[in-house]
């Protein structure tokens, strides 16, 4: 097998083009290539159907990334001018830039990501015009592969990101800056009801049962149960071609006998398909990329309620395949001809250096995977009895953008919305309210909803109508409209609304996570409906998590509210209540000592760059990617064993304060850094003796004797290993 796959050859566009495999029924056409397009990473269109393209040009030149920081990564506007689907004029907007990786049109202008800053760039015809400084810390911390990105402007008029836990929105000449869910890694998506997905790097599909803008008003809670949800629990991927250039390719299990890889390693750019193109079947599907195997994969999700649950279309094959090793579909986009639209970085390097294995390094220098650095591919997946569908072109037309808020394809629906609102065109919101009631069409309506919100023209007889609706989708939505214009003078319309609906099984959670803002206005109100709902659903984890929300700095008066009303130790909201409760107790004494910054800075700056984005800032660990790292007897115990994670990795379970960590909970490995060329001995002696004495940990320092004698001992090893091996 390694002899029939020894050499990996440069194919040009049309002979990669050749080398994909797609569903029966479609067909794949390239849209772009170098030169006319070079490493692209994110795209968005705008309202004339041309592709607004970041190149992420200076990632990855080498195996140990020279010249990374170099600024030579652009935004361009690729354009078909002629209407026959492929692109043939290019125009650089931005340049100069180091290594941009997310945009997203807002009003008259570009929000751009170029960590660590959040850039808003005003658009003057095709040039860049001022440039605003939106976010000076957009990223903190991280490396490339492990920095916020996306950048997705969702049904409720707020930007949200991956790998991140802050969301934004243009209010004037003012940007808001909000505290949200942490969720995902590489790529985010919106399904028709403005509920987020998205995925880390071994995870298929993960997703929110809520809307997004709910369910964070308790800082202490460290996660609610709702988002981050697991949808699609199946990571399983089926190359057509061996792919032993994957980083843990040396690790029993990670290839199969045909050295194909067996689970995701580099899950990213989920696209919840809306389109309506690909007919009925296709609509609401999930899929994913995954450039280390060379596929795109399509997952079937279906509603149960207010929850989402999928499967893997296909067992033992991929909705698209490729037999090209260069072929690195990165992210996938939603076009305004209802089409998928594939972004290929085309290279042979994808891993980052931070964590580059001696086996890969050794696998990019045998089959030349270095080269070359200057290519880069679009393509669109097409329907084949629709050979060339044409972007739907929305104009400055008030009411002519209210009737495509009814389109077919979700694309068209989120632009109208948004021209709507970043045109300020109020003379349309009579006929905005006038659709609110046409409940015959959902989507339209909802769209209808957020565009008045957008507009803050929305009021609360608009609500009230719309939670008396028997749909329950419309039902939610419009509780999630709630927090933004509810106050003390519009109130008392919906409260008898609130405490009919805290009743319902199907809306309670949702009520509960509107309850804060209530609070302030009416906090009797507020606590009344409160106790109605976690009297009503105690063994409910969904209600329990959307109560606790609710409590913030009062999580030990409701526990004793709790204690008192049942004597049941096994009730759902109390146990979630009592870790809580123990989470604020570890976090108040694990406040980080600056002198132990101080003593420890390029510990501290190392952790910061590494760990922080998976083990979090304090130490306690993120839903989804990695367990704490504060009160943890793996980080206190033994300094020998967790030099050894640290230098080599850890795999599979792992246990912390009683509580087995294992994937798809969290990413079922961490690699090690022992290749990384970048930390000295002293450097990875700093980190370790900074995280053993951070936040509430108390552990002897680590020497660089204590490292050179771990790097003896297990001299010439490669794998990572299991806790079983280290006990």
């Amino acid at each position: 097998m390694r002899k029939l796959y020894a050499e990996s050859p440069v194919l040009t566009a049309e002979q990669s083009l050749e080398s994909l495999e797609v569903e029966e029924g479609f067909t794949v056409q390239l849209v772009a290539a170098e030169p006319q397009v070079i490493v692209p990473v994110a795209m968005t269109f705008d309202e004339s159907g041309r592709l607004w393209v970041a190149e992420m040009t200076g990632y990855m030149p080498d195996t140990v990334g020279t010249g990374e920081d170099a600024p030579n990564g652009r935004i361009v506007i690729l354009e078909d001018t002629t209407g026959d689907g492929a692109i043939d004029k290019r125009t650089v907007f931005l340049d100069s830039l180091i290594l941009p990786r997310a945009l997203c049109f807002v009003e008259n202008g570009l929000l751009v990501a170029e960590p660590p800053r959040l850039w808003y760039v005003e658009v003057n015809g095709d040039k860049a015009g001022k440039k605003t400084l939106v976010d000076a810390a957009y990223t903190e911390g991280g490396n490339v592969e492990h920095q916020p990105n996306g950048l997705l402007r969702a049904m409720d008029n707020w930007i949200y990101n991956a790998k991140s836990s802050k969301r934004y929105r243009k209010m004037g000449n003012r940007w808001l800056k909000e505290d949200t869910h942490f969720r995902g890694q590489w790529g985010i998506s919106q399904d028709n009801y403005g509920r987020l997905f998205y995925n880390n790097n071994s995870e298929n599909v993960l997703g929110d049962y809520f809307s997004p803008g709910l369910g964070s008003a308790n800082p202490h809670q460290r996660t609610v149960d709702g988002f981050n949800r697991n949808i699609v629990p199946d990571n399983r991927v089926y190359p057509i071609r061996a792919t032993p250039g994957v980083n843990r390719g040396y690790m029993n299990g990670v290839l199969d006998d045909s050295l194909r890889l067996v689970n995701f390693t580099a899950a990213c750019g989920p696209l919840v398909y809306r389109g309506g193109l690909y007919g009925d079947a296709f609509e609401g599907n999930i899929f994913v990329a995954e450039p280390s195997a060379n596929l795109i994969k399509r997952n079937i999700v279906r509603d149960s309620g207010y929850f989402a649950k999928g499967r893997q279309a296909y067992k033992g094959r991929e909705f698209l395949a490729s037999t090209d090793e260069r072929f690195r579909p990165v992210n996938l986009h939603l076009g305004p001809d209802g089409a998928m639209y594939v972004l290929d970085m085309y290279r042979g390097i994808i891993q980052h250096k931070t964590y580059l294995t001696p086996y890969l390094k050794n696998e990019i220098g045998v089959r030349n995977l270095s080269q070359p650095l200057n290519c880069g591919r679009i393509y669109r997946v097409l329907p084949k009895d629709k050979k060339n569908p044409q972007p739907v072109q929305l104009t400055a037309d008030p009411e002519k953008l209210l009737a495509q808020l009814d389109d077919r394809n979700g694309w068209v629906r989120d632009k109208a919305q948004q021209m709507l609102v970043d045109g300020h065109y109020r003379q349309i919101i009579p006929a905005l309210r006038a659709r609110l009631q046409q409940t015959d069409r959902p989507l339209g309506l909802l769209h209808a909803m957020w565009t008045l919100e957008g507009l803050q023209a929305l009021e609360m007889k608009d609500i009230v109508a719309l939670l008396q609706q028997p749909g329950q989708q419309i039902r939610s939505q419009a509780l999630a409209a709630l927090p933004s214009i509810l106050n003390a003078a519009n109130k008392a319309p919906v409260l008898p609304l609130l405490e009919a609906l805290a009743t319902d099984p199907q809306q309670a959670p949702a009520v509960a996570y509107v309850l804060p803002t209530l609070q302030k206005t009416d906090a009797v109100a507020a606590a009344r409906i409160l106790k109605t709902i976690w009297q009503k659903f105690p063994n409910d984890r969904f209600v329990a998590d959307a109560v606790i929300s609710n409590v913030k700095d009062k999580e030990e008066e409701l526990f004793r509210e709790i204690t008192a009303w049942s004597a049941d130790t096994n009730l759902v909201i109390r146990r979630h209540l009592k870790k809580v409760i123990t989470d604020i107790s570890n976090h108040r004494k694990a406040k980080l000592d600056e002198a132990l910054v101080k003593e420890f800075p390029r510990g501290n700056l190392i952790f910061k760059t590494i760990c922080q984005t998976c083990h979090g800032a304090d130490g306690d660990g993120i839903q989804s990617l990695a367990p704490p790292l504060n009160h943890s007897e793996i980080v206190t115990g033994r300094k020998e064993r967790l030099i050894a994670i640290v230098l080599y990795g850890l795999t599979g379970p792992v246990e912390v304060n009683g509580k087995v960590y294992k994937a798809p909970e969290i990413s079922g490995d961490m690699p090690g850094i022992i290749h990384n060329d970048e930390f000295s001995d002293g450097d990875i002696a700093q980190l370790m003796s900074f995280i053993r004495n951070a936040w509430g940990n108390k552990a002897e320092k680590v020497t660089e004797k204590d490292i050179l004698k771990v790097k003896q001992q297990y001299k010439g090893r490669e794998k990572s290993f299991t806790m079983e091996e280290l006990q």
